[in-house]
């Protein structure tokens, strides 16, 4: 009866130092983008609108690391505080689609009934508009910019934690633990806030990781067709975006720097978030 789990074992003892090695490399690239972010104001070389038409596309040197744009502005200097609003606004999404989606999902699987299917319909119709259509919507109706981006897109990605956090709180509320504290004379309130909620929260958790990539490639495509973060301000997709010209004229640097940044912080973030599924789904009780 041992042979046949023999190969399993031995996958999931070659698979884990592999993962682990991806994880940790993965935590690193965040750290990074977050650490640049933060401390962008001290530790950006130049000002990330200074415009130098004398130094126009130069390449990497020791004066620019990454070279310039088009203007003659440092591109390190606008990658780091580019990573300012490329990561705000993917955190604001995900903060907001996670608390409404907890609440929502949290009501639907504890109540059931009537509430239970009226928000099934409504996460349904949510479902059938893309984030990104919705976000060009918002940008349509009240302006470019960081704000209406992020709001709509708080709106489309709720129902995803909502549905989640619905199926496992259907899941824990059949459990003997629940029965044991509603005996006891507990509210179904306090039981839900207090004990169901805490034990669905570290999935949740990971899911919410992996939104952030999503939000993040959803945000930068964009700024990357002038919707979103304008100009000046330093943003990666509109970055790559401002280097269409350099691209035309085979400078390839401006807008290939701050696309790699958004794939390692997808790719990152991504490995981060399935990672915490596999360790928690790894910790859950069958």
């Amino acid at each position: 009866m041992s042979a046949p789990s023999m190969p399993v074992t031995v996958l999931k003892s070659l698979r884990m130092p592999r993962m682990n090695v991806l994880f940790t490399i993965s935590l690193a690239i965040v750290a990074i983008m977050v650490i640049a972010a933060v401390g962008a104001p001290w530790l950006a070389p130049y000002d990330p609108d200074f415009v130098d038409l004398s130094n126009v596309l130069a390449g990497p040197s020791a004066a620019h690391w990454l070279g310039t744009d088009a203007l003659g502005r440092d591109t390190l200097s606008r990658m780091m505080f580019g990573a300012r609003t490329s990561l705000l606004g993917p955190l604001l999404v995900v903060l907001v689609s996670t608390v409404l989606g907890i609440l929502l999902g949290l009501l639907a699987g504890w109540r059931g009934g009537w509430i239970d299917s009226v928000l099934a319909r409504i996460f349904d119709l949510l479902f059938a508009f893309p984030a990104l259509l919705l976000a060009i919507l918002a940008v349509a109706l009240f302006g470019k910019g960081l704000a209406a981006p992020v709001a709509a897109m708080s709106i489309a990605y709720a129902p995803f934690v909502a549905r989640l956090v619905r199926s496992l709180v259907i899941t824990e509320r059949s459990r003997p633990y629940v029965s044991a504290y509603r005996v006891q004379g507990f509210a179904g309130g306090w039981i839900a806030l207090r004990r169901v909620l805490p034990n669905v929260m570290p999935t949740v958790g990971a899911q919410s990781t992996l939104n952030f990539g999503y939000v993040l490639a959803d945000l930068a495509a964009l700024s990357f067709i002038g919707l979103g973060v304008q100009a000046p301000t330093a943003d990666w997709g509109a970055m790559i975006n401002e280097s269409r010209g350099a691209l035309m004229s085979g400078q390839i640097l401006p807008a290939v720097v701050p696309a790699v940044a958004v794939v390692l912080v997808v790719i990152a973030v991504n490995i981060i978030g399935e990672e915490l599924s596999d360790r928690i789904g790894g910790q859950l009780p069958s």
